[in-house]
Parts: C-alpha cells; sequence; structure tokens
C-alpha cells in the first residue's frame, strides 16, 4: 500500500537561497582551492563554514574546469580521478552540454521511469532518499512499494547485480541522479527531481506491450499521490497488436490526458521503423544526437534513431538529444564495478595495459562510464521537462511539447523526418516556461529585448535580492545597471546602447550568472560565459 512520504526540514543555500539540506550543502569542503577562491571572489561575504549546494558547488567547478577550454577540463578532471585520455573524451556533464539554467533541478516534480529493472544508486538515495516508490508490472498483479525520504530503499532483487538492472539505473540516473559518488560534477538536469522506478520484466525476462501498458496504468493509478508529472519510456515493445491505436497508445493518451508529459526513446536501428511506445501519438518521441562531447554545437550531427510517421501524422521524433558521450554510474555489485577501482590503480602505477581496457569499457571515474543510445537520450529530455515544469507548474503537457519544439536547435543538414524540430535546449526551454501561460514572465519577451527605445534585460529569480546587469558597453565597470522588481520575483533593467555587439551578464547577489533565456554566448576568459547582445544599427 502506497503511503504518503514524509518530508526532511531543508535550509536555504547560502548562496543561491534555494532549499536544500545540511549533508548537502556540506559536499562544498571537497573543492579544491581553486574553485574555493573563485566562490569567494563571486560571493564575498561567504564562509567555507556556510556550505553551498550541489547546483551551486558544480557551476563553480564547470566554471574552473572551463578556465582553459576542452583540453583543461579533461586534464583537471583526470587530475582529480586518473583517467585515459580517450575514456575521458566526451565525458562533459550534461547540465554544461546544454546550456542548463542552474536554478532549476526539477525540484518538486516527480519522473515515473519504466524500464527493465533498477538499483537504488547514492545518485538517487544521498544524501536525502529521493526515490519514492518502486513497483513490479511484470505480472498481472503489480507490487509495490513506497519510500520516505529517510528510507534506504530495497526490493526483490535489488543486489542481483544483474544486467537487467543496468539499463534502468542508466535511465534514472541520467536524468535524475545528482552525481553523488563524482562529487556533483556528473549529474543529470532533473537531480533534485523524485523518482519512481516501475519494472516491466515479465517472468520469462521479456518487456512487452503487455507489461508497458500495466505498468503506464500503474503509473496513472499512482500519480496523484506520488507527484508524477514526467514519465520516461526506454523501453520497446512489440508488433503483434495493430501499430496505432493499440493498448499501449491509449495508455499513453490517458496519461497524457490527465496532465503527465510522456516521453520515449525512437529505438537505434536507424530504420523507418517505430514500435510502441516510441508510435504513441501523444508521446514525445525522442531521437539522439553525437555532439562528439565537445562545447562547439557547430559539431553535432545526428545519431542512428528510429524515425517514421505517426498515425496523427505528426513526424517522429518530435526532438533529438544526446545519445553519445553521456556519463551515468556503473552498476555495483557487478565484475566491472569491482574491477574499475583496480584499473584506475593500476593506470595510477604506470601500467599501460590498463588504459587500454578503460577506454574499452568506456569508463571516466571509477564509478562512472559514458554510455550510447535513443535510451539516454529520453531520460535527458524528461529531466528538461521537469525543469520546465519546476519553472512553471501550470503548463500542460500540450504546452510543455510546444516549448519544447519551440526552443530546439535545428541540426544543420539533417532532414526534418530525423530530427524533428532539432536538438534539445534545455536552458531555453525553461526561458519559455517561465514565459508560458501563468507563468512568472508570461506576457514578457525572450530577453534581451531590442528596441526603438533601447535595451532591456529580464530575469526570472525569486530568490535574489539584488539584480544588476554588467557589460561591454562600459568596460564592465560596477555596479552596472540596477534591475528593478517589475512583480515579485521578476527583475528587469533597461539601457539605451548604440549599434553593435556586446557581452553581458546577471549579477545577482554577488553571483555572476549569464543569462537563461540567451543562446547566444561566448568564453568569459574566467572558465564561464558571456551572453551575446546584437543591437542592429
Amino acid at each position: 500500500m502506497l503511503t504518503q512520504a514524509e518530508h526532511i526540514p531543508t535550509v536555504p543555500c547560502p548562496l543561491c537561497r534555494r532549499p536544500s539540506t545540511p549533508a548537502a550543502l556540506a559536499e562544498v569542503a571537497w573543492l579544491e582551492a581553486d574553485a574555493l577562491t573563485r566562490l569567494v571572489r563571486q560571493n564575498p561575504h561567504w564562509q567555507l563554514a556556510s556550505g553551498a549546494c550541489p547546483a551551486c558547488v558544480q557551476q563553480v567547478l564547470l566554471q574552473t574546469l572551463l578556465e582553459q577550454g576542452d583540453a583543461a577540463l579533461h586534464e583537471r578532471v583526470q587530475a582529480v580521478w586518473p583517467l585515459d585520455a580517450a575514456a575521458a573524451f566526451g565525458a562533459l556533464p550534461t547540465p554544461l552540454r546544454l546550456h542548463a539554467d542552474p536554478r532549476f533541478t526539477g525540484q518538486g516534480v516527480t519522473i515515473a521511469f519504466i524500464d527493465s529493472g533498477f538499483y537504488p544508486h547514492p545518485d538517487l538515495t544521498q544524501p536525502v532518499n529521493r526515490i519514492r516508490a518502486w513497483a513490479d508490472a511484470g505480472s498481472p498483479q503489480v507490487k509495490s512499494i513506497a519510500y520516505t525520504p529517510d528510507s534506504t530503499p530495497t526490493w526483490p532483487g535489488w543486489d542481483a547485480g544483474e544486467a537487467r538492472q543496468w539499463h534502468g539505473l542508466m535511465t534514472s540516473t541520467v536524468a535524475a541522479g545528482n552525481g553523488w559518488l563524482s562529487h556533483g560534477l556528473y549529474r543529470g538536469l532533473a537531480s533534485d527531481a523524485d523518482v519512481v522506478l516501475v519494472q516491466a520484466r515479465d517472468e520469462q525476462g521479456y518487456i512487452t506491450n503487455d507489461t508497458i501498458t500495466r505498468a503506464l496504468r500503474w503509473v496513472r493509478q499512482a500519480a496523484p499521490l506520488l507527484g508524477i508529472r514526467v514519465v520516461s519510456l526506454s523501453v520497446a515493445g512489440d508488433l503483434t497488436w495493430p501499430l496505432h491505436e493499440n493498448p499501449v497508445d491509449r495508455a499513453v493518451a490517458d496519461l497524457v490526458a490527465d496532465g503527465i508529459v510522456v516521453v520515449a526513446a525512437a529505438g537505434n536501428s536507424g530504420e523507418r521503423r517505430l514500435v510502441p511506445p516510441a508510435t504513441a501519438p501523444h508521446a514525445l518521441t525522442i531521437g539522439g544526437i553525437d555532439d562528439a562531447g565537445l562545447f562547439d554545437h557547430n559539431t553535432i550531427a545526428l545519431w542512428h534513431s528510429n524515425y517514421g510517421e505517426s498515425v496523427a501524422a505528426m513526424l517522429k521524433p518530435e526532438l533529438v538529444a544526446p545519445s553519445i558521450w553521456v556519463v551515468a554510474p556503473l552498476l555495483p555489485l557487478t565484475p566491472l564495478a569491482q574491477a574499475a577501482p583496480r584499473l584506475f590503480q593500476r593506470r595510477a602505477a604506470g601500467d599501460g595495459q590498463a588504459d587500454a581496457e578503460i577506454a574499452r569499457q568506456k569508463l571516466v571515474t571509477p564509478y562512472y562510464q559514458h554510455v550510447d543510445g535513443t535510451s539516454f537520450a529520453a531520460p535527458v529530455v524528461a529531466s528538461a521537462a521537469a525543469c520546465m515544469l519546476e519553472a512553471n507548474p501550470s503548463l500542460t503537457p500540450a504546452q510543455v511539447r510546444d516549448l519544447l519544439i519551440a526552443s530546439a536547435q535545428p541540426v544543420p543538414g539533417a532532414s526534418s523526418e530525423r530530427q524533428g524540430a532539432g536538438a534539445l535546449d534545455a536552458g531555453r526551454a525553461v526561458a519559455l516556461a517561465l514565459r508560458g501561460a501563468h507563468g512568472p514572465l508570461n506576457g514578457h519577451r525572450l530577453g534581451p529585448v531590442v528596441d526603438e527605445v533601447g535595451v532591456t534585460f529580464w530575469l526570472h529569480d525569486h530568490h535574489a535580492t539584488q539584480v544588476r546587469v554588467v557589460g561591454s558597453w562600459d568596460g564592465w565597470q560596477t555596479p552596472g545597471l540596477l534591475a528593478a522588481e517589475a512583480e515579485p520575483g521578476v527583475w528587469a533593467a533597461s539601457a539605451g546602447l548604440c549599434a553593435g555587439v556586446y557581452t553581458y551578464k546577471f549579477l545577482r547577489d554577488g553571483g555572476w550568472l549569464d543569462d537563461p533565456a540567451n543562446p547566444l554566448r561566448a568564453p568569459d576568459g574566467y572558465g564561464g560565459y558571456n551572453s551575446l547582445l546584437v543591437v542592429p544599427g
């Protein structure tokens, strides 16, 4: 019997004011001296004893790692974990790759994952357990267990160390893991979201249309109690039922009608072929891209994902997202998880043979490896949807779909039937969500707004007490433009600027933030990004 989960008291992060826990705030002590120096420089009144939340820790860590570009990032990661250069290649944190807004991490949103099996990994259970429930839909009578935030979640077979658990561990942590075993570096976009894990494997070990349908129907029944707003499916059924209007499609449609976003992986054969649930007209079907693990978005190419048309004549997939070089945890209690630390020890001791094995196993640390497939692109989009719903809880599934499509960046040279609207832009999607119906920035255009009067910069931040805009128009002189609250949590600053190209940043309570609504960016030379502003002549 599912029961309402209890809540552990939280405290505000002294930097961003987001709710956190004392244990999470204490993780800041792991940062190296140069990263801590950067934190103090950006926040002069901050003290180490006050701590910082994982999002703030990761932000300053990435700024430090990026200071010298791609090569320095890999060198610095290897300085912490002795990596093989080829294995480290592409091991970039997902929020960095997708220009995510670090202020939104899926808090208050529950994502349900339907897969072959799962594991209660520390990235989901530390410092607070975020697994709300586990269910087994493999037989007609669905079994389920509910957990509280202070639980140590277990379920039948959780410690088997079997391959069936690996896939679900990957999908759930790619979306909602907090990178606990990497000190927050390899976290998902929705690192504060709660999760529900639904096993859809029958007694013979197969995932079928029957088990997927049963899982979806259980999710619908449990959604009101568990707060489920997003469902991620990285599974494929069979074609024994009609391709369209089958029970899987109807179960997806019922969830969407209840206000739940459903995201499904397109598959990896690269053929004009779709199977349930990717065929469901109401699901967001996600294909893959290969960005080569680089910051240069001009390197993006399509991954070999399935494509086709739905019964509603909508092109599938709707979006594409990273499906290679995605970092996820190793499955504990497996031979590889036990061997990985020894491989890195051998490499550190100068054993060249360990390098080849580390590269072959795609290891990036003793606890993480990079994975590939649209199975991982789908949960990345699901996590972006959770961040959008945190920003604007009133969004309907149709609105989430429309905003994800509107914010996508087309992949040059790729056909629309292969890429849909284009590649996921997580930061811009959240920016549009804030401006959606009933959102805090509803009615405001994406900033900066340039008109005949001048330029207006907009930022939504309910936690900030002061916001300024500093930029190249006056040589980055502080204090910059003082923003005023146009309404609670909505900050605006205006300036009259001559024609030209400028760079700028927000300075909120002493901390820098590039404009999350503006996809135009350039390195700032200090480990982060400046936003670009073009004022036409």
